[in-house]
């Protein structure tokens, strides 16, 4: 029983390590795990890694927690994803739901350092657009994709507005797009059985239908988040700040939470090492006070990465076979136009318009952009200084 429980053990302590000092986004973590998993650790050859990096990259939600989580199945079972999962999540998550209880226990309406905060998210996420604007949507077929898919976006607010153009932008790419070749990678075993693997994907096709349906016959707040954790984690594709429109749109609708306190937990988020879907976690402990917060912040935790997991571990043996594919890769061109589609849209509704308001609101914003863009500094020593700033300013 001891040894059964020893590589699970052994791949959640190397996830936690990973947890505790991951900063940076999802393509930073990818190059923290390549140097723990394949260079220190010998867990994956270069052609591996490189192939689960590429499987993750396809699949809705968190891709750098994905990674992690296929890793761990790889490496020890189902107990081994679940162990990878909780090392990476848990350190960011428990200092995320710490913010929000302060948040909730103290008036920071005209706190210059939330303001600050807020400001910092304006220039990550125009980064982020930069950014993968200039991977995503190089040429102008694709830049054509991202620019309609931000336009429906804004004019037509809602899930239904983010899941239309990224599922047309895939068709369209599917048939438009000339895909590079595909790499030559090496076969593996996932440590998968097909028959698991199977149940896995029916569970995720399950949980994603009836969510939504009981969330709607039952006036009940828990599960309403469960089902917007739920389906975030299952329909958003390019990770964590693509993420926030669908978090936004669901949660403040609902009147869970203010654009305030959202914004102000996005930013402190850039601050803490880990995956941005952390934020979730941050979310549901705001949205209520004590015992019920803390309650809120483990069921927006689970729902949102559930899906990850049950992907993962669905799609892992077949991968190679599915990969391959031209017309899948060309699909996959499209929806990641169509991310930075959701990403300009976001960028403009909530994160600017609620925020910047003066010329000093800009500056800021500005000086921060270029410190992340051209000067290569790490978000959350924007965020602290945003901050400071923020609180010598505005306060």
């Amino acid at each position: 029983m001891a040894g059964s429980l020893y590589r699970p053990l052994e791949a959640g302590l190397v996830a936690l390590k990973l947890g505790l000092t991951s900063f940076g986004g999802p393509i930073a973590h990818i190059g923290y795990f390549r140097r723990e998993y394949v260079e220190r650790k010998g867990w994956l050859t270069d052609e591996a890694f490189g192939e689960l990096t590429a499987l993750c990259q396809f699949l809705p939600g968190p891709a750098s927690s994905q990674l992690g989580i296929a890793i761990g199945i790889r490496r020890a079972g189902m107990l081994g994803g679940i162990a990878a999962w909780l090392g990476f999540t848990l350190p960011s998550a428990l200092l995320l739901v710490f913010f929000a209880i302060a948040m909730n226990g103290h008036d920071y309406t005209d706190a210059g350092w939330l303001h600050g905060l807020k400001l910092a998210a304006v220039a990550v996420v125009a980064q982020a657009v930069w950014s993968m604007g200039r991977t995503l949507a190089p040429d102008r077929p694709r830049i054509a994709m991202a620019v309609a898919t931000a336009s429906i976006a804004l004019l037509w607010p809602g899930a239904l507005g983010q899941i239309v153009p990224l599922l047309l932008c895939g068709i369209v790419g599917a048939y438009l797009l000339q895909p590079g070749a595909a790499s030559k990678t090496e076969s593996f075993h996932s440590g998968m059985k097909s028959w698991t693997a199977t149940l896995c994907l029916i569970l995720f096709v399950l949980l994603l239908i009836a969510l939504p349906l009981l969330a709607a016959w039952h006036d009940n707040v828990r599960l309403q988040l469960a089902d917007i954790g739920y389906r975030a984690g299952s329909l958003v594709f390019g990770g964590g700040h693509v993420v926030l429109p669908m978090l936004h749109e669901e949660t403040t609708g609902l009147g869970l939470v203010s654009d305030q306190q959202f914004l102000a937990g996005y930013g402190a988020t850039q601050a803490v090492p880990g995956p941005l879907f952390t934020f979730s976690a941050y979310i549901g402990a705001v949205s209520a006070s004590g015992t019920e917060g803390l309650l809120r912040a483990a069921i927006m935790l689970v729902s949102i990465f559930l899906p990850s997991y049950l992907i993962v571990a669905g799609v892992l043996p077949y991968w190679t076979r599915l990969s391959a594919h031209r017309r899948t890769r060309a699909f996959v061109g499209g929806v990641n136009a169509a991310v930075v589609g959701l990403l300009l849209a976001a960028l403009y509704s909530p994160v600017f318009s609620s925020t910047v308001a003066t010329a000093t609101d800009f500056v800021i914003v500005l000086i921060g952009f270029v410190l992340l863009a051209n000067w290569r500094c790490p978000p959350w020593l924007i965020v602290l200084l945003a901050a400071v700033i923020g609180w010598i300013v505005y306060s």
